[in-house]
């Protein structure tokens, strides 16, 4: 399995503990082909799909508590905003998560479709959310395609999600 290459680095212990713990997790998660059914934002890069919470794999939003600053000075409650915008877009609709697996954190992970929308990358082309170079930054593309239109979080001035989370 792909997924313990990733670990070898782990001491022996360490390791077995982790080998433990995705024997009990990963069934839940990567046995599954895909999840389909309703779904509401948690925060601007987690769904609620059912019972169950996923992160959008791909990605880094901003933390609901983070702030960033408008060109005007006024500060903006970004994580907040991102959420909002995961909820506008999802509004308790239908959608399908494939290729589940865990994210760089181990939290169960998948790509996620709004018919033929891509969330993940939705999210990140909006300016919403930064791709999370942890996982091989395959929403770079969009990041910048946000960046050069100053749209979602470029509009102001922030710190990474993974910069304001070290400051904490």
């Amino acid at each position: 399995m792909r997924i313990f290459s990733h670990f070898q680095a782990l001491p022996k212990t360490g390791f077995m503990a982790l080998v433990g713990f995705l024997s009990l997790s990963i069934p839940l998660v990567a046995g599954a082909a895909e999840i389909t059914g309703r779904a509401d934002a948690i925060d601007g890069d987690t769904v609620r799909v059912g019972e169950m919470e996923l992160r959008l794999y791909g990605i880094d939003a901003p933390e609901l508590t983070q702030t960033c600053k408008t060109r005007k000075g006024k500060i903006q409650r970004c994580g907040d905003l991102a959420r909002q915008s995961l909820a506008g877009l999802l509004r308790g609709r239908q959608i399908v998560c494939k290729d589940l697996r865990p994210d760089p954190d181990g939290r169960p992970a998948a790509i996620c479709f709004l018919g033929p929308i891509n969330i993940n990358e939705n999210m990140v082309a909006d300016g919403w959310a930064l791709a999370d170079r942890r996982t091989g930054g395959e929403f770079i593309r969009a990041e910048t395609f946000a960046k050069n239109r100053h749209e979602g979080l470029w509009r102001t001035e922030f710190l990474t999600p993974w910069e304001w989370r070290l400051q904490k």
